[in-house]
């Protein structure tokens, strides 16, 4: 830490309970009254540094006969810095450093000690400390932290701006080519404290300078000032990511929510603390989180998705203006693709709370993520293999993402009773059929929210099953929804009929395979196919004992089975036109179709699909 020694004599005053009192043979013939502190002084050398003191010295009239009683209770610094201003005036030795050089350059300014009353008076005396501190990131942060008390004044002598300008700069430039947050180390000693052998280090090479080595120093000033210097950063051509990072850590530092490992951190200089969340009420903790919303940088991917969902959490908790949740959630729905099913769960914290979950909220999200990636595929994919149908769409592209991410939460929110039909509808048929690979995941939010519903007529069960594509369940979904009896037998005899075309489809490849088989050879390694007449290699041809040996089925068993399929099919849509509601009738038909493999039907839980 920069320090200057200023005078020459030794100590001349001492305290005597709340006085101080000079040490000299002179009786004192004024008193100069700041707050409880009196200072028994003498008027000329007081007189010869001060042109506000020799101004009210000359206008004071002894009334009482007491001497001359001057109040300076509005002094920058009050009788801490006044002290030191006495001890200038008698030419006392004083130090000046980076935690008192502002209020000394502002009580210098409010006393009038200019050059016209004594050459190298007080205020040049700062002023010249202050151009050497601002060289230097850590004194020139030292200083902005003293500023807070010292308003409107510091301002008016510009030293904020200073500082602030001052730490921008060095803060936006390099640090391993300037080396400005270094500066304030020991020159003998490295930056990890290993000691230097005749001013060279040890090590082979010195360690690079993280781009967030100022994150910590920042976050110390009060949000008026902190604001200040990001604002001046961003102006200087700060990354976005930089000024993100540090509103991360500022947030982080003063909101407990917002890290789920991290603790309050007092955040205290000497003369400036920067007070901790729980002495700030709530309605300074709505306005300093509005704030720091207000300051994020608005480019896609610079903030997470995590840490604007726990932002848009405690903007709830606070009751945080409109304007400040609509501003998260629009950043949130623009990178929805990249939230966690965890963080998307948030607590209903309104006034009238009628679910678990605020689904609204996710609602209006996802609405804002629609409206910014419109859907350009329309129609659904003719029945094919399931492999086909997941080859049709590409993998992991943004709406995908985001159809998985909604249907984990629909599957999460489906238990709740007090989910709405049309509420949960609504949410579900937001995602467009194509985002869908396979419809596993909706399939298995709607199969719960029916367990949890079992009230909803048999009209809203059609409505909610509509949501899903039978050709887009998987082996293992389908198997489940054969012995669902929460589903409509109509999705039950749809997911049977498809499932019967992909088997034919799937057997009709088979023999367009088997009827090639003897015109082709296959090479050892099986990646390479080429036909039987090959002149230039007759010897490539495939034996009988290696045909034996292939995984062949049984062409005659499978040609009866599909014929025992289709047999069965045409009598189940027979019986169905004939029976009435489903449930009555169920019993009846799976006796009547045992090999469906509808025999004993046990309730499967949602939670296996």
């Amino acid at each position: 830490m920069a320090t200057v020694k200023l005078g020459s004599k030794a100590e001349a005053f001492h305290l005597d309970g709340h006085s101080w009192i000079c040490n000299t043979e002179l009786p004192s013939d004024i008193t100069i009254e700041i707050g409880e502190i009196s200072f028994h002084l003498h008027k000329f050398p007081l007189l010869n540094r001060s042109g506000l003191l020799k101004k009210l010295i000359s206008e004071y009239q002894d009334e009482n006969g007491k001497g001359c009683i001057l109040q300076l209770h509005d002094l920058p610094g009050r009788s801490r810095i006044f002290e030191l201003v006495a001890k200038f005036c008698y030419d006392v030795k004083i130090e000046l450093n980076s935690y008192n050089v502002a209020a000394l350059r502002c009580a210098a300014e409010h006393l009038c000690m200019t050059e016209e009353y004594f050459g190298g008076n007080l205020i040049s005396q700062t002023e010249n400390f202050l151009n050497e501190i601002f060289g230097n990131w850590k004194d020139s942060m030292k200083v902005l932290e003293t500023c807070g008390d010292l308003l409107p004044l510091a301002e008016e002598l510009h030293i904020v701006t200073r500082c602030i300008n001052s730490l921008a700069m060095k803060a936006c430039a390099d640090p391993n080519l300037f080396g400005w947050p270094m500066s304030a180390r020991s020159s003998m000693k490295s930056s990890d404290g290993n000691i230097l052998w005749n001013g060279i280090s040890t090590e082979e090479k010195p360690k690079a300078i993280e781009s967030d080595w100022w994150y910590e120093e920042s976050s110390s000033l009060s949000f008026p000032l902190y604001k200040r210097l990001i604002l001046s950063m961003e102006s200087k051509g700060m990354k976005a990511e930089n000024i993100g990072g540090s509103l991360i850590f500022y947030a982080k530092k003063y909101f407990r929510g917002l890290s789920r490992n991290s603790s309050f951190h007092d955040g205290t200089s000497r003369l400036n603390p920067v007070p901790p969340l729980s002495a700030l009420s709530e309605s300074d903790q709505r306005v300093l989180l509005e704030e720091i919303v207000g300051l994020l940088p608005t480019e896609k991917g610079v903030i997470s998705t995590t840490f604007l969902l726990r932002l848009l959490r405690t903007a709830m908790i606070l009751h945080a203006g409109p304007a400040c949740r609509e501003n998260l959630e629009k950043r949130i729905g623009a990178q929805l693709d990249e939230a966690s099913l965890e963080d998307l769960l948030i607590p209903n914290l309104g006034y009238s709370v009628e679910t678990l979950y605020d689904i609204d909220c996710v609602q209006r999200m996802l609405d804002h993520f629609m409206s910014i990636n419109p859907t350009n595929l329309t129609g659904s994919p003719a029945i094919a293999d399931e492999a086909q149908l997941i080859d049709t769409v590409p993998s992991l592209t943004p709406m995908t993402m985001v159809a998985k991410l909604v249907d984990g939460y629909l599957a999460e929110v489906a238990p709740d009773v007090n989910l709405k039909f049309p509420k949960f509808q609504a949410l579900a048929a937001l995602i467009p059929e194509y985002a869908r690979p396979l419809d596993d995941g909706i399939y298995r939010a709607i199969d719960i929210y029916l367990k949890s519903h079992p009230w909803l007529t048999d009209s809203e069960r059609e409505q909610l099953c509509r949501l899903m594509n039978c050709q887009k369940l998987s082996l293992e979904a389908c198997t489940h929804a054969a012995q669902n009896e929460r589903l409509p037998l109509r999705v039950v005899v749809q997911v049977l009929f498809f499932e019967q075309l992909r088997l034919r489809t799937s057997v009709a490849g088979w023999f367009f395979v088997s009827e090639n088989m003897d015109n082709i050879d296959v090479v050892d390694n099986g990646n390479l196919i080429q036909p039987k007449n090959n002149e230039r290699n007759p010897d490539n041809e495939i034996t009988q004992e290696e045909k034996d040996e292939m995984p062949l089925m049984e062409t005659d068993d499978m040609r009866q089975r599909i014929a025992e399929l289709e047999k069965e099919c045409k009598n189940m849509k027979k019986e169905i036109e004939k029976l009435g509601k489903p449930k009555s009738t169920w019993s009846a038909i799976c006796k009547r179709f045992p090999r469906l493999g509808f025999g004993s039907r046990s309730e499967h839980q949602s939670s296996q699909t």
